[in-house]
């Protein structure tokens, strides 16, 4: 019998799958790798990679496949178009300048925040944070974001996050989560400490224009560039700045 031919919708989704397993992919990956990670029959992952290598946006070596350079040209235009980083980045570059440390801005991709913009502080932080790297919503300034999403949406994250273990060895689960998320939402910001980075502090806060979720900004440093005694005026300083940003986007 005959099969149905896949939708273009449906074939536009699964192009969009194998590229999301290339960018999260940190290294060449083989046609065999690429079609489980994208739940795609090795056939299928086959078709759409000659696609993707043919318009740039995949790659492949001699060691597999990997993201290719018009990647990169879509996220310049994103960098270059977007109306929140113009805006946001008099504002990082104050804060940058007031606490010495360094600030970033981020926006949600999916279930993920990709940073789009940062100002690096007096005291520079000690590991790689590169513009346009995914990075999770469930750990760190994340949660800025994960906090605000309607309760469906956020339950769903959530369950395919947990449980999990930070940086400092702490296990949490999805009620520890919800819990913290829910704390987060009520005080205005999100304090993280030793979560993805060891001996490593963030403060973030949401940048909301009036229900809508813009992004998150997030101030890091190490613990000892941010100790606890100065958590009061750094929150003070990355709301007043998350509004600032807020107010001045169309």
């Amino acid at each position: 019998m005959a099969t149905t031919p896949a939708s273009p919708m449906r074939s536009v989704d699964r192009a969009f799958d194998v590229l999301g397993v290339l960018e999260d992919a940190r290294h060449p990956l083989r046609l065999s790798d690429v079609a489980r990670r994208a739940s795609l029959h090795v056939a299928t992952a086959q078709r759409i990679l000659n696609v993707l290598v043919e318009r740039g946006y995949a790659a492949k070596e001699d060691t597999g496949y990997l993201a290719g350079p018009a990647a990169v040209a879509t996220a310049h235009a994103f960098l270059v178009n977007n109306r929140l980083s113009p805006v946001a980045m008099p504002v990082l570059q104050e804060l940058a300048a007031t606490t010495g440390l360094t600030p970033t801005l981020f926006v949600r991709v999916g279930a993920a925040r990709v940073p789009v913009a940062r100002v690096e502080g007096r005291n520079p932080l000690r590991y790689q944070l590169p513009i346009g790297d995914k990075l999770p919503l469930h750990l760190g300034a994340g949660k800025a974001l994960l906090a605000w999403l309607p309760e469906d949406e956020q339950a769903g994250l959530i369950a395919a996050a947990t449980p999990f273990t930070l940086a400092s060895g702490k296990q949490i689960t999805a009620d520890d989560l919800t819990t913290e998320l829910r704390k987060v939402r009520a005080d205005g910001y999100a304090l993280a400490d030793s979560e993805r980075v060891l001996n490593v502090t963030s403060v973030s806060a949401p940048i909301l224009k009036g229900d809508t979720l813009l992004g998150a900004l997030s101030i890091v440093g190490s613990s000892t560039d941010l100790p606890e005694g100065a958590y009061p005026r750094v929150v003070t300083e990355v709301r007043r700045a998350a509004e600032a940003i807020a107010a001045r986007c169309p």
